[in-house]
């Protein structure tokens, strides 16, 4: 179970009771699922090293699975920083997108595990290449997943199937509905697993005609309405 446990406003610089509210609520998922549910603490790169030691030493009790990019990706020495100081292993990659940027969190040792995202980094063959070049640092590999959908989890799945070092795969839930429709033969979970595809390819075709209900936007797009004529 993956969840960002802090409040709003994204701060590098917090105040102690949002520190109060994220480790409360470690706290209550943590009673709530018991103790043989891993919990993934996800910090999407906002805090200051000084409040990401100090959160992950208060919610050490409630032993995370891990401590997801606790500060800026820009960043790799405070990243370092904190690993050094806390017995959590820490996560880096989602943000960066070539073999240089994780070269550096090796060289740093800034991370336990990486989660580059395979349509980020540049497709199958450069994440496997990531992946050979965090093997010999004692790196593991949890692609990322919430830029991927249906045909990234499927190249995931590639890779993740021929690396040594392969640790997770990330999977949101609101992937489904979607990946159901226009998937013609949809991956499923069972048991917190996904069976490897036997098709050729990347094991996945697609339903066009539903595809194309799902245009493109790019992040900055948005309608823009036509000036009425009382506009100056």
């Amino acid at each position: 179970m993956k969840f960002d446990p802090f409040p709003g406003p994204w701060q590098a610089h917090v105040a102690r009771a949002v520190e109060d509210v994220a480790v409360e609520r470690v706290a209550a998922i943590r009673e709530a699922v018991g103790p043989r549910i891993d919990l993934l603490i996800e910090v999407h790169r906002r805090l200051a090293p000084a409040h990401a030691i100090r959160v992950a030493h208060r919610i050490a009790a409630f032993d995370p699975f891990w401590f997801e990019e606790p500060t800026p990706a820009e960043n790799l020495d405070a990243t370092r920083d904190v690993r050094d100081k806390i017995d959590i292993p820490v996560v880096a990659g989602e943000a960066l997108y070539t073999k240089s940027e994780f070269r550096e969190v090796f060289e740093k040792q800034a991370a336990d595990v990486i989660n580059p995202d395979v349509c980020n980094v540049g497709g199958i063959l450069e994440l496997k290449e990531i992946a050979a070049m965090a093997e010999p640092y004692c790196v593991a590999v949890a692609p990322h997943g919430n830029n991927s959908t249906t045909v990234g989890l499927a190249a995931s799945l590639q890779v993740g199937a021929c690396i040594p070092n392969f640790l997770i795969m990330e999977y949101p839930l609101d992937w489904e509905p979607v990946a159901n429709e226009i998937a013609i033969s949809p991956f499923k979970v069972e048991n917190g697993h996904i069976a490897l595809p036997t098709a050729p390819g990347l094991g996945i075709d697609l339903n066009e005609e539903a595809l194309a209900r799902y245009p493109y936007r790019g992040p900055r797009q948005r309608t823009l309405r036509q000036p009425s004529e009382e506009s100056p």
